[in-house]
């Protein structure tokens, strides 16, 4: 499993790169905008055209409502609905984005307000990458967004708070939540699947995330990076067994994945991605769920129905003596298909029952008796002349007896319990035809008044104190999610506001959160970067703070704002604000607790071993990529090196220090600068005064590569041997020699993988800039996708 850093109150910028949208944009709506469920514009779409809110159809209707969804040329996935219950719209509806910044849906039913409670006045909205839409004001601040209000989904970014809840939709035409499942992110910290309509009892239960007893309240968070796991609400950090499935590991090395969580209308909880294909289509992957046996789902079949298997397929079927209330909808359960006759008890019972059996059977609740019993004949005769015994469940000398009607009812070839039915002999059909042929005279007819008015008050009080009951519910729900948006504020952890903007913080603040610059952590050419505390503690941030002269710290000042702040990347440092105010310039980082790539490889007592070293590399790879090939314009960093590549909480490399990086236009592929960068991991061109490109950055990461295959700096002169001064010349050398053992000091290492990755160091840090591969080519060779040839001898190996 790939380490990841655990943190949900991210910040997730937009200037070109990222998927929250700080200002007003191109993207923006704005008030007067409306929708329409058949004619154009039915939606509004993310700047990425890969989510989508307004208007769809519900599947095998011609009704329509109002959602979000992952956007596809042959098929959608709904990830969000407004208003459940409220009834299918009709095509002639419409939904306004009016002046006073609601959403107004009007059809045949009359109007409904969608933003309920937001927390100030509305000046614009914006459908996000991440597949949140959000409210914002005059200020570009959040006021409400979907993201805080889950229905059966939550997606990369969203979290589920304490005591939020799931709910499955009944079907795919149906999203109500007059469904039958629900997830609960409980207040004890653990994560529970139930059956609607319970108690919420342990005994209810059918799956959970083991995870309550750690003293606080925990959310389920689900990152970008696809990482589902639970985490601790006050510390933000993944708790003890939290994770609950990693797919970074696997995760492809770009933005086309998108994952998703959803409680699916089987009552099952599953853990999706979706990868498009380039034709406007994506490809969905199941990659994890609670159960791989829908009949472990309790309720998945309702009352005196149990479930079963056909052809590896789950379906549900009627106990006994019952048969179904809707044969067209199995979820209402079973009735009885004989009339109760009036119990005598003892052997009598005979005449008017008989017993029938089932292998393998298992359902929920407590037996009203359980009796020791040798055979079971024995617990047959029993139940049968029993008046309160509607089913018995035997198991090695172990007879439970149970009244209907009877629940979580399966059956499979793991239980060894018989299951024992007591069916009557009347059926209804034969007791209703004896019920028709009765003489007047045996026909009760209810007629008396006093009868009819009881039954009246009776219903009107019990309808007002229901009424009364809901209003008091109501009052003290929107006061609870009052107090809880406070505490939000006096916190300061507004969770997706910060995906919007970059935090502006005084100098005074930043002085306080870093003790007045006491905790230093590191010094660059520029400044120097200090430990800080924000947020009473609860965030721990990397402050820089830029001293060099005027002119060149404000070069890297604003070069770092243009860089960082366009970008969103797992295999990025995360720039979370910035102060500038006066001549004081300030650049505020997540904090990486575990240091530099430098300090693991040249300092640590512990060399990281082998499948650490891989995978860093590829970590490292990813984000030069991104840098590369897959921001608005190309960015070239300049300054690749161990010192500049940071480790996070669970050792994930993370490129940082945008100080000297160099920005190409969108149709740029090389540009003239001066000298930039770090002696031994420059390229050539940079001492030849000719143009730079991306493959400058490729040469520093060929360097680092050899350096973290190694464990080794690139010049080291305390060497026993003058041959091993110079990394790469003594790289080439062994690798001709065939005795790269020397280099990994006898390791115990996967030989094929070493000799590729030296291979590609190799090719990496060739004199011609044109030889050099790719960072898309470096990536497929490190994944052992492409295969890598023999390279020749570089030139810096000659010297």
């Amino acid at each position: 499993m790939a380490p990841r850093s655990i943190v949900f109150f991210l910040v997730f910028i937009s200037f070109g790169c990222g998927r929250a949208q700080p200002r007003q944009s191109s993207h923006s709506i704005t008030p007067g905008s409306s929708l329409f469920p058949t004619t154009q514009p039915s939606s509004w779409i993310s700047p990425s055209k890969r989510f989508a809110f307004g208007f769809f159809q519900l599947q095998g209707t011609t009704g329509f409502t109002v959602g979000i969804w992952l956007v596809g040329n042959h098929n959608t996935t709904v990830v969000w609905t407004a208003i459940r219950d409220y009834p299918a719209i009709t095509s002639d509806a419409r939904l306004d984005f009016t002046k006073d910044g609601l959403l107004l849906l009007t059809s045949e039913g009359g109007q409904q307000k969608l933003n309920a409670n937001p927390t100030g006045s509305v000046s614009y909205a914006a459908m996000l990458d991440s597949g949140n839409f959000v409210l914002y004001d005059k200020d570009s601040k959040i006021v409400w967004q979907s993201f805080q209000h889950p229905t059966d989904t939550i997606l990369g970014g969203q979290t589920l708070f304490s005591g939020g809840q799931l709910f499955s939709s009944l079907n795919k035409s149906d999203h109500s939540t007059r469904s039958r499942f629900h997830l609960k992110m409980q207040d004890d910290g653990n994560l529970v699947l139930y059956p609607t309509n319970t108690g919420d009892t342990p005994g209810d239960a059918y799956w959970s995330s083991n995870t309550f007893g750690h003293g606080s309240k925990l959310h389920l968070y689900l990152n970008d990076t696809g990482i589902l796991l639970i985490i601790n609400g006050t510390s933000l950090q993944k708790v003890s067994g939290g994770t609950i499935y990693d797919a970074s590991s696997s995760s492809v090395p770009n933005n086309s994945i998108i994952y998703r969580s959803t409680l699916a209308s089987d009552g099952i909880f599953r853990f999706y991605s979706h990868s498009y294909d380039g034709s406007g289509d994506f490809n969905v992957s199941t990659l994890w769920e609670a159960l791989t046996d829908p009949c472990e789902v309790k309720a998945f079949c309702s009352f005196n129905s149990y479930c079963t298997f056909n052809d590896n397929k789950a379906y549900c079927r009627c106990l006994p003596g019952t048969d179904f209330v809707d044969p067209n909808d199995w979820s209402l359960g079973c009735e009885r298909n004989f009339s109760e006759a009036e119990c005598t008890g003892g052997k009598e019972n005979k005449t008017l029952y008989h017993i029938q059996t089932i292998e393998n059977m298992k359902w929920g609740g407590r037996p009203y008796v359980e009796a020791l019993m040798s055979t079971v004949e024995e617990c047959h005769r029993s139940c049968l002349e029993d008046c309160n015994c509607g089913a018995a469940l035997f198991k090695e000398g172990s007879c439970k007896k149970q009244s209907l009607p009877l629940r979580y009812v399966r059956r499979g070839k793991e239980e060894e319990s018989t299951g024992i039915f007591k069916v009557g002999i009347t059926s209804l059909m034969s007791s209703n035809e004896t019920d028709n042929q009765k003489t007047p005279h045996e026909v009760t007819i209810v007629r008396k008044t006093t009868a009819i008015v009881q039954i009246l008050l009776v219903t009107f009080g019990f309808t007002a104190l229901s009424c009364v009951g809901l209003a008091i519910s109501g009052f003290f729900v929107f006061k609870s999610r009052v107090l809880r948006y406070q505490r939000l504020l006096e916190n300061g952890n507004l969770g997706a506001n910060e995906e919007v903007t970059l935090r502006l913080f005084s100098y005074n603040e930043l002085k306080r959160a870093t003790n007045g610059f006491k905790a230093e952590l590191g010094k660059g050419s520029f400044g120097a970067v200090y430990k800080g505390a924000l947020y009473k503690g609860r965030r721990l941030v990397a402050v820089k703070r830029l001293e060099k002269l005027v002119e060149e710290g404000e070069r890297e000042f604003q070069a770092e704002m243009r860089a960082i702040g366009r970008t969103h990347h797992r295999n990025l440092v995360r720039l979370l604000g910035y102060c500038a105010e006066g001549s004081k310039r300030l650049l505020v980082y997540e904090y990486m607790s575990n240091g530099s790539l430098a300090d693991l490889l040249f300092r640590a007592d512990r060399r990281p071993d082998w499948d650490e070293r891989v995978r860093i590399a590829r970590d490292v790879a990813r984000g030069i990529l991104y840098l590369h090939e897959e921001c608005e314009a190309p960015i070239i960093h300049c300054d690749i090196k161990p010192q500049n590549i940071l480790m996070d909480d669970f050792w994930t490399a993370k490129i940082s220090d945008f100080g000297l990086a160099k920005f190409l236009m969108p149709d740029q592929t090389r540009t003239f600068t001066g000298i930039r960068g770090t002696r031994g991991y420059l390229a050539p061109e940079w001492y030849k005064n000719t143009p730079i490109s991306v493959r400058a950055d490729v040469y520093s990461y060929g360097m680092v590569l050899l350096e973290i295959l190694c464990c080794r700096k690139n010049i080291e002169l305390n060497v026993s041997n003058n041959e091993e001064v110079v990394l790469s010349t003594w790289i080439y050398k062994c690798f001709v020699g065939r005795e790269l053992d020397k280099i990994v000091h006898g390791e115990e290492v996967d030989k094929t993988a070493l000799e590729n990755m030296v291979k590609l160091g190799l090719w990496c840090i060739q004199d011609e800039p044109a030889l050099r591969p790719s960072m898309k080519s470096v990536l497929l060779m490190l994944e052992g996708i492409t295969e890598i040839s023999i390279p020749p001898c570089p030139a810096a190996t000659s010297m």
